[in-house]
């Protein structure tokens, strides 16, 4: 962190800094125009600064003794509850961090929580802190192609021999709490544990930690997050978490600790207005995107986009995100927020980070399977897209990054998504769709989603092949076969499960 205050600029320099932040709240607002005249009873955090002054995704092991070893721990945790079957409770994860020693309590944390954005915030917050010498642990999911990436320790995914130990270190603890309690700790529950208990045994000096779904109940919510981060709100997951983004708020807020700083991303109004009388009530700091802090200026730039960024200790300019999209600049300032809440800026000091730590480790940021280019000629773009807001915003990222004449898309689904909502945001941008399906027990058949996808596109736009190879080798002939001059690119979507795959057959890492 800088030790220097920054210099007092004249009247007219501060003037000129006043209009630029107003313009942010007047960019954010047209986001959401009721937000920034939304004010709650809570504290909120604008410091007095004055004026602004390697492939990240694993393979499985080469020795195949330890590929072994890893299927088995594999096939073990499959025997439990996967991620879509849930018993909304912390009880067991509780007894098992008791039985444990409490090992999430060894290291401050940041918790992050959110409908999209949150992996890679998340990966932004890792960096930072890495930038700043802090060991980190990140716990994430799901994974883009091995179950490694849930837990990564100074920004790389623990290796298979490590996920090995770790499980076997923490299983007869798992039985002994599957003995007491009325279920058996899920899948979740247990990757959980073990990212706790991994953290601790590093030791890390600050963790990063998503949300598996929701917040109050979540397995991650044993940790005392000193600082809470929400990114957009919108409806997914309808069935467990709420019908509107007020009531899904309602448990995603749940993160908020008596006390904490809270990192309040661009909301719908009524997710705002839950999420802010959540700080209330626990007497919580707020920072709100378009506020406190937000984004100033952005441009394409060749391989992502030139960002200036207003943090709650002042003004960050010259910053390269090595990612595409207005999505992704938003969520760099959610994470830079985040980073000086968690350093003190705006509550203990009133001064930036190191600019120059700051940029370095923006540049160094990856966030695979979201935005991410695997092939050219012509262009593959993987992204993870599984709901409706989340594929308005990649077409938007797509269109103004790329720009392409003719652009196919793939999509494989999972079942009990807005598959229709998903398809009709891509509808404008895909001059053809292919319907195929991933490998997941939980995949929407490749027929029933091109019988939505006949409704949004027409029967000429859409090809139906079952195999993701397939669907990817046609899907680049159709982009090829109108692109004489160039300009033609492909978007494999609808899925994290279908990404992955997808990454392994483009032969990425």
């Amino acid at each position: 962190m800088s030790e220097q205050q920054p210099e007092s600029n004249g009247p007219d320099d501060r003037d000129e800094t006043l209009e630029v932040f107003d313009r942010i709240v007047a960019e954010e607002s047209d986001r959401d125009p009721d937000l920034a005249v939304i004010e709650a009873g809570s504290r909120t955090l604008r410091a007095q600064a004055g004026p602004p002054q390697g492939d990240p995704v694993h393979a499985r092991p080469l020795d195949p003794e330890v590929t072994a070893a890893l299927q088995e721990v594999e096939q073990e945790l499959a025997t439990r509850w996967g991620e879509t079957k849930l018993e909304p409770s912390v009880t067991r994860i509780a007894a098992l961090m008791d039985i444990l020693g409490e090992p999430q309590r060894a290291y401050p944390s940041i918790h992050v929580t959110g409908t999209n954005g949150k992996t890679s915030t998340a990966r932004m917050i890792e960096a930072l802190l890495n930038a700043f010498e802090l060991r980190t642990g990140r716990y994430t999911s799901p994974h883009v192609q091995s179950v490694t990436e849930r837990i990564s320790l100074d920004g790389a995914p623990i290796s298979a021999e490590r996920f090995i130990e770790t499980y076997y270190d923490i299983k007869p603890y798992v039985e002994m709490v599957d003995a007491a309690e009325e279920f058996r700790l899920s899948f979740f529950e247990v990757l959980t544990g073990m990212a706790y208990a991994a953290f601790a045994d590093a030791p890390v000096d600050a963790a990063v930690v998503e949300v598996g779904m929701g917040g109050t109940w979540d397995a991650t919510n044993v940790i005392d997050g000193s600082v809470a981060v929400i990114t957009p709100i919108s409806l997914d997951h309808t069935d467990r978490l709420g019908a509107t983004p007020g009531e899904i708020a309602g448990e995603k807020g749940g993160i908020i600790k008596q006390d904490a700083t809270v990192i309040l991303a661009q909301q719908p109004v009524d997710a705002a207005q839950v999420l802010l009388k959540k700080a209330v009530e626990v007497d919580a700091t707020v920072a709100r995107e378009g506020m406190e802090f937000g984004v100033v200026a952005r441009e394409v730039a060749v391989g992502g986009q030139m960002l200036t960024l207003r943090g709650v200790g002042g003004e960050y300019d010259g910053i390269f995100l090595p990612l595409y999209g207005a999505h992704m600049a938003h969520n760099a300032a959610v994470a830079l927020a985040a980073v000086e809440a968690f350093f003190g800026v705006g509550a203990q000091q009133s001064r930036e980070l190191d600019l120059e730590t700051v940029r370095r480790a923006f540049a160094s940021v990856t966030s695979p399977g979201r935005m991410e280019v695997v092939r050219r000629s012509p262009t593959v773009v993987l992204d993870a897209a599984h709901n409706p807001a989340g594929a308005q915003v990649t077409a938007e990222a797509v269109t103004e990054a790329f720009g392409f004449s003719r652009l196919i898309g793939v999509m494989a689904a999972s079942e009990g998504k807005d598959v229709k909502g998903v398809l009709e945001a891509f509808e404008p941008i895909f001059a053809e769709v292919v319907v195929t399906e991933n490998s997941s027990h939980r995949a929407m058949s490749a027929d029933e989603l091109a019988a939505v996808a006949v409704e949004v596109f027409g029967p000429d736009r859409v090809q139906v092949e079952p195999r993701l190879d397939d669907a990817l080798e046609a899907a680049i002939t159709l982009a090829e076969e109108e692109a004489e001059y160039g300009g033609a690119g492909v978007l494999v979507t609808g899925s994290v499960i279908t990404v992955g795959e997808a990454r392994l057959l483009m032969k990425r890492g």
